[in-house]
């Protein structure tokens, strides 16, 4: 069968009233004939960042206006300015008083820049943008054309090719297939690739399927679309006998772009029940951004060209069987896809592998440096264990023993465990704060995750929160405490706990992850005996700083009987839960393998055991 080259989503669910706005609105560049400036209304950020994949975004202005129809603050008080802009000479920023309506962003400058310079700079005021901290990496540089998988801080040269005679040009150069424009002599490049819309490939290699995150990522998704009752989509390519229908995108376009994002962020399920193979990394592209939104991609068959340009552990889950157990194994289901996705193919993380044989002292991902302070050496062996079963692959484990001795197996354990390792040692009389802080000295990562030693982790936590990281942009991220084991009472159960994948003021604090260059920049850790967490915390909104939720599963508060410094009795959690599970569900875990016969935990009536008795 031939295919044509577009694709819809039908039995879309109706869009919520933001979104009907940013329809309304939608994105339109206008230029004033006889006046220098142009005027940018977007419905919303989502599809500002849509304009800059756009070939309109590479015209040169010097004066610019850049209207959000509907804005709404990352939290309540925030507020940042403009990324720094060349030839700036006066800008301005108005948001709405109440933390939501419409935004504006104006800039003057005294020469010529693109379009996408000016809109990167005014995406600083009106989102959090925070880049994932790196060593050394490469330059990103696209030449005379304009892929759609380019971050906002890639460059777009239009002109030749320039050397330089004190420093190589360009690290990694894009071009459309059978560019030229490069002189005689040594190219003033390391890497060249031969770019299409949605791949990049070097010479006489297969290409590689690349995603912006910043762009396509589960940001905003809704806590209820993994109900039974969520909706249900389908994927359709239309075929060569019949005209594009309403609501039809083109293949060699964006991929998801803001409306579809919309639709995703509601849906449980995409059916994609035949895929083409005609345009196979336009294809695989589609398949690859939808599954970054957290949506679960159904695919029963993949077309060997087009799984060939899949990672093979997201192409294994897209033709898995969809879980029919009940909601939380749809939603452990999206948080492994979505993880696949976004490591297989974003371009912060396929990039630094796809370069290393040019570069191969290049890390693929930032160091991450998982501190654990305690005061109890009982609670070491379990929470060591968990540390070394992470499955991120560039993390040291910092252990600070407060007041207390190393046992003797953890020793073995940490020096077996091929892991750099640190062991601080801090007196008894020292506050839990100038603890952390004595092991935040010690670490070396880039990034700095605090671990708790009474609760439990999952093997991909670490991974989920730097993935967040760079997504978000936001300068602390973390998760919710959404599940408590009550030890006492051999189950589990799950409690509201903050809107996953948002903006908010409060994360777990044995979840937290921040750079280190930041925290060190907002004066660290409080040397406080308790509330370290809340601390850090604070001083990082009044610095400005975005707070960010991602999901919450892999992670689990534990109560016990040994008691806690906050402990408001188990009533508390019983009072506010809507799930219970006797023991701790695999799910809850983010695993998705299913032992046929075990109850299916269903979040939509409330429970998959029977009511606690609080007696």
């Amino acid at each position: 069968m031939e295919w044509l080259d577009h694709w819809r989503l039908v039995g879309a669910p109706r869009p919520n009233r933001a979104e009907r706005l940013g329809r309304l609105v939608g994105l339109r560049v206008l230029r004033i004939p006889g006046v220098p400036r142009v005027l940018v209304v977007a419905g919303s950020t989502d599809r500002l960042r849509d304009l800059l994949v756009q070939p309109v975004s590479l015209r040169p202005t010097r004066r610019a206006v850049v209207v959000v129809a509907y804005w709404r603050a990352p939290r309540r008080g925030w507020s940042s300015g403009i990324v720094p802009l060349d030839h700036l000479r006066r800008h301005r920023v108005a948001l709405p008083g109440r933390g939501r309506g419409t935004a504006l962003v104006s800039v003057r400058l005294s020469r010529s820049v693109q379009l996408r310079e000016v809109l990167r700079a005014a995406l600083g005021a009106l989102v959090p943008g925070r880049p994932l901290p790196a060593p050394a990496g490469p330059s990103l540089t696209s030449h005379r054309t304009l892929p759609a998988y380019l971050p906002a801080g890639g460059t777009v040269l239009l002109g030749e090719l320039v050397g330089s005679p004190d420093i190589r040009a360009y690290d990694v150069l894009l071009r459309a297939p059978g560019g030229t424009g490069v002189g005689p002599g040594a190219p003033p490049y390391a890497v060249g690739w031969s770019t299409t819309r949605h791949g990049a490939a070097a010479p006489d290699a297969p290409p590689a399927v690349l995603v912006d995150a910043l762009r396509i990522n589960p940001r905003g998704r809704r806590p209820d679309c993994y109900r039974p009752d969520a909706p249900r989509v389908r994927l359709d390519f239309t075929p060569a006998a019949r005209r594009p229908g309403p609501g039809a995108y083109p293949l060699d376009g964006p991929g998801v772009t803001a409306p579809v994002l919309a639709t995703l962020r509601q849906t449980g399920v995409v059916d994609c029940p035949e895929v083409p193979d005609t345009d196979p990394v336009a294809v695989a592209a589609l398949l690859v951004q939808i599954a970054m939104t957290g949506a679960v991609l159904s695919v029963p068959a993949l077309p060997e060209r087009v799984a060939g340009l899949i990672a093979p552990e997201l192409r294994v889950l897209l033709t898995a069987p969809v879980p029919r157990t009940g909601a939380l194994a749809l939603e452990a289901r999206s948080v492994v896809q979505r993880r696949a996705a976004l490591r297989g193919h974003a371009t912060a993380f396929a990039v630094p592998r796809l370069v290393s044989a040019v570069f191969p002292q290049l890390g693929p991902v930032p160091s991450v440096s998982a501190i654990l302070a305690t005061r109890r050496p009982e609670r070491l062996p379990e929470a060591v264990r968990m540390l070394v079963a992470q499955t991120y692959p560039e993390l040291e484990i910092v252990l600070c023993l407060h007041g207390v001795e190393l046992p003797e197996p953890v020793r073995v354990t940490l020096a077996g465990c091929g892991r750099p390792y640190e062991v601080v040692r801090v007196p008894a009389a020292a506050s839990f704060g100038a603890a952390l802080g004595a092991a935040t000295r010690r670490a070396r990562g880039s990034l700095v995750s605090k671990f708790d030693d009474d609760d439990s982790y999952a093997a991909e936590h670490v991974w989920d929160l730097v993935l967040a990281r760079h997504y978000s942009g936001a300068t602390l991220v973390g998760k919710g405490s959404e599940f408590v084991h009550l030890e006492t009472r051999g189950m589990t159960l799950r409690r509201p706990s903050g809107t996953a994948e948002s903006d908010c003021q409060v994360v777990a604090g044995g979840t937290i992850l921040i750079a280190r260059g930041d925290l060190e920049a907002v004066g660290g850790w409080r040397p406080v005996p308790r509330s370290v967490d809340l601390g850090l915390l604070d001083r990082v909104r009044r610095d400005g700083g975005g707070i960010y939720r991602t999901h919450p599963l892999g992670y689990v508060y534990h109560r016990r009987a040994t008691g806690h410094t906050w402990d408001p009795g188990e009533d508390y959690f019983l009072d506010s839960a809507s799930a219970y599970w006797p023991g701790l569900p695999a799910e809850v875990l983010g695993e998705v393998d299913e032992p046929p016969g075990r109850p299916a935990p269903d979040q939509r009536t409330g429970s998959a055991a029977a009511r606690p008795d609080r007696s």
